[in-house]
């Protein structure tokens, strides 16, 4: 059963069928081979229960709030003033790419949605300053791996509907490994380029003037942060709430820089619009095919197969981070946690590891799979937002940060408190 479930899930998605068809297809067809009765029947009512979970509202408020603070110029302004902040540094604007991926982050809950932002607004420097092109994509590309790790995450949303596990303490624990993993990303372009200067491009000239000038430009993203956080914590608000919260704030500080039209809001809109259909698509054929995997006991066999293996708890886990950094291989991030997390979390909660730790686990491995070839999207977004040259550029450009992802997957496995601290914390 386990073998025909993995086989039938990589050839459907070899034959490039559409991962919400693959998913609902796969499981009428696990159904048809393994059950005794016909749970397509109950197609209805799952699809009903995953798309009206009111947790999920805040996945498009997450998407309208990235796209407004793109559309309106507020990304671009947050961008310019990191350069004046960090450029100093040997690497120049590769470290005010990881830095705006970061800020935008704390705002935006998409990897693709930071990536092709600041991607769009960076990469016309690399010949302008003379940078090392393949080092200044990989900054974009790992840099905005971040977004869903630094709290609001999608596909943290994701990972606590699928497991039912607080989403807000899934955010606290997000934020201490998310800052870690920001500065292992600038401390690995820092070693590069002081190995090799010239990787560094040309310094860009500014000075404490300027810098000072361009402070209020960082001020949004940090206000629009501290509301949906905020708000959170201090019991005004659900992490939806808190969403449509943060909505309102990127809202009122467009039109405050006039920058709010009817053309703005309908791009804003249709962009939003894309996007929450693609992940809600797969949301719900995922919640039907999980509904099958426990319908025909496969959840429970694979459950009893690990347990059965006899493994130490440490032996299973390292089992489990080999399988998702193969997977991540050949498999799209949001796919492969939404076919997989249901299955894996009860295995790793029954040899008695921490829920909410194993969440901030697998935002890093998923954020590993988003930068490994051959399927990483993020690779293929900046690629797009480069509009020329070969993908393998931005390939070798990532090779580093993935480097510094695995240190941190060793770091969060040997220390657990960095996850768990702050959640800990604020509960006790």
């Amino acid at each position: 059963m386990i073998a025909v479930t993995v086989v039938l899930l990589i050839a459907l998605l070899a034959l490039s069928i559409p991962v919400a068809a693959s998913l609902g297809l796969l499981g009428l067809i696990l159904d048809q081979a393994f059950s005794v009765f016909p749970l397509r029947l109950a197609t209805g009512e799952v699809a009903w229960a995953a798309s009206t979970d009111f947790i999920l509202v805040a996945i498009p408020m997450f998407i309208l709030l990235g796209e407004i603070l793109l559309r309106s110029g507020i990304a671009q302004r947050m961008y310019a003033a990191m350069s004046h902040w960090l450029s100093w540094l040997p690497g120049g604007l590769m470290h005010s790419n990881v830095g705006a991926c970061t800020m935008f982050s704390a705002v935006c809950g998409s990897s693709v949605a930071t990536a092709a932002t600041i991607g769009t607004l960076a990469v016309g420097e690399i010949e302008r300053q003379r940078y090392n092109e393949r080092m200044f994509l990989g900054t974009i590309a790992a840099g905005g791996t971040l977004g869903i790790l630094i709290p609001p995450s999608i596909n943290m949303i994701v990972y606590g509907v699928l497991t039912q596990t607080s989403i807000p303490q899934l955010y606290l624990a997000g934020i201490v490994p998310g800052l870690i993993l920001a500065g292992l990303f600038m401390l690995t372009v820092l070693i590069a380029c002081t190995l090799r200067p010239v990787w560094g491009g040309a310094p860009l000239r500014t000075d404490w003037s300027a810098r000072l000038r361009s402070l209020p430009d960082l001020l949004p993203p940090l206000l629009i942060f501290a509301v949906i956080i905020g708000s959170i914590y201090t019991g005004w608000a659900t992490p939806t709430e808190s969403a449509g919260v943060g909505v309102l704030a990127a809202l009122a500080l467009a039109a405050l820089r006039r920058q709010v039209s009817i053309a703005m809001l309908r791009q804003v809109i249709e962009g939003t619009m894309r996007t929450t259909a693609m992940i809600m698509a797969i949301l719900i054929a995922a919640s039907f095919l999980n509904f099958v995997l426990n319908g025909i006991g496969l959840t429970a066999a694979v459950e009893g197969w690990v347990l059965g293996l006899g493994l130490s708890p440490t032996a299973t886990l390292v089992a489990i981070i080999l399988f998702y950094l193969v997977l991540g291989m050949f498999m799209e991030s949001l796919t492969m946690m939404v076919a997989t997390v249901p299955i894996i979390t009860p295995v790793i909660v029954s040899l008695g590891f921490d829920p909410v730790w194993f969440g901030v686990l697998i935002m890093l491995l998923v954020e590993t799979a988003m930068i490994t070839p051959p399927v990483g999207i993020n690779l293929y977004v900046v690629q797009g937002v480069r509009t020329r040259g070969q993908l393998h550029d931005v390939i070798i450009g990532t090779l580093p940060f993935l480097i510094a992802l695995l240190a941190m997957i060793v770091l969060l496995v040997v220390m657990p408190s960095l996850a768990v601290w702050l959640p800990q914390s604020v509960a006790g």
